[in-house]
């Protein structure tokens, strides 16, 4: 089947008990066993697993073509996860220098106390990452697109280089989600999702996700993760996720085609220094993200000539677009990264991150072009 067909029907089987189209949510915490604490039923307690959330990871192991899928409480809690999965003795982690700022701040402040050793690097430049895994390594955390400069990593030479020192290539697939990019089928061994993103679509959940490619030990420590350390999502959560999924796909077309127009508009604008968008046929990572990806996402995000006031001049003037936090709703988001990104900020003082929404395309257009005259 193709993903569209997955995407509805995946998780999405009429209820046995009651023939009910919508699957069913069950809230209950707790599951009834037997004197001797047997339970037959599989389910013990809601914090280790329930049956809302299980449709669900049968959808996402699916949709991204995995053994298995876990879901979590949030994105970071599914980078928590990963962490305690694939700790060893001398744990080593590459991982790629302008990755999500939050799990750059959970490393900073959690990963040595874990016994991780950590090496940042540009995983996007072929001879930097051959020469971080020139020596053995024990995970290695890409992503692509990355947030928020929109840099492609070759996934499948990556793999190679990670397999061959030894470790597992993680993939943080949010930006581009299983509907236009699938990393297990490129050598990676698991895909983390922030699923509060566009797997739900409507900026009303948080969750996260981990896929693996076999239901091995990894993904055996990911699971006692989310039950003793308490990564736990609840029911509802998983079931406005798995809701999500079902219009997965038809939503990521709207936000491709409208991050297509807004980027060509935006490389044309005289106060735009660049646009970071892999859609441009002059984006470096271009070629690259034709060949992994079936089309180019709903992110981007540009710099301004004017420096930092400029870019807070026309975040400031715009109308449509709505200054928040997150990203992958039905409204376009912007934001000033650099502002909001903490004590230790990457991203450039003039640039601001756009989450196409689905609104029409023109409307957006004209909404960055009213900004950019007044912020003049």
């Amino acid at each position: 089947m193709r993903f569209e067909t997955l995407a509805v029907h995946t998780g999405g089987e009429p209820d046995a008990e009651t023939g009910a189209i919508a699957p069913p949510i069950h809230l209950s915490s707790t599951f009834r066993h037997s004197p001797d604490g047997v339970h037959p039923g599989e389910l013990l307690y809601q914090r280790e697993d329930n049956p809302t959330q299980r449709r669900l990871e049968a959808a996402l192991a699916a949709l991204e073509g995995g053994a298995r899928a876990l879901f979590y409480g949030s994105g970071l809690a599914a980078c928590s996860a990963a962490l305690h999965a694939y700790w060893r003795e001398d744990a080593r982690l590459v991982m790629q220098n302008d990755c999500y700022a939050g799990f750059q701040a959970q490393v900073r402040h959690y990963a040595q106390r874990w016994g991780w050793r950590v090496d940042a690097v540009d995983l996007a430049d072929p001879e930097a990452a051959r020469t971080a895994l020139a020596r053995p390594a024990t995970l290695v955390w890409a992503e692509t697109p990355s947030n928020p400069l929109l840099r492609i990593v070759d996934l499948a030479a990556l793999s190679e280089l990670a397999h061959a020192a030894g470790a597992r290539l993680l993939v943080d697939g949010t930006f581009a989600t299983p509907a236009l990019q699938q990393p297990l089928a490129l050598g990676a061994d698991s895909v983390l999702h922030s699923a509060t993103k566009y797997m739900g679509g409507h900026s009303d959940v948080l969750g996260g996700v981990l896929v693996f490619a076999e239901d091995g030990a990894a993904a055996r420590n990911a699971f006692y993760a989310r039950e003793l350390v308490g990564l736990a999502a609840s029911p509802f959560a998983a079931w406005l996720v798995l809701r999500g999924l079902r219009s997965l796909a038809p939503r990521m077309r709207a936000h491709c085609q409208g991050a297509r127009a807004v980027a060509r508009f935006l490389a044309q604008r005289p106060e735009v220094e660049a646009v970071h968008y892999p859609g441009l046929p002059e984006a470096a990572g271009h070629a690259l993200a034709g060949r992994q990806m079936s089309d180019f996402g709903g992110m981007l995000s540009f710099t301004l000539r004017g420096g930092r006031e400029a870019a807070l001049a026309v975040a400031g003037a715009l109308v449509l677009f709505v200054n928040a936090t997150s990203l992958g709703g039905c409204e376009s988001l912007v934001e000033h990264r650099r502002s909001v990104e903490g004590a230790h900020p990457r991203s450039p003082e003039n640039l601001l991150r756009l989450s196409i929404g689905l609104e029409h395309p023109d409307d957006l257009v004209a909404d960055l072009a009213q900004a950019l005259e007044r912020a003049r």
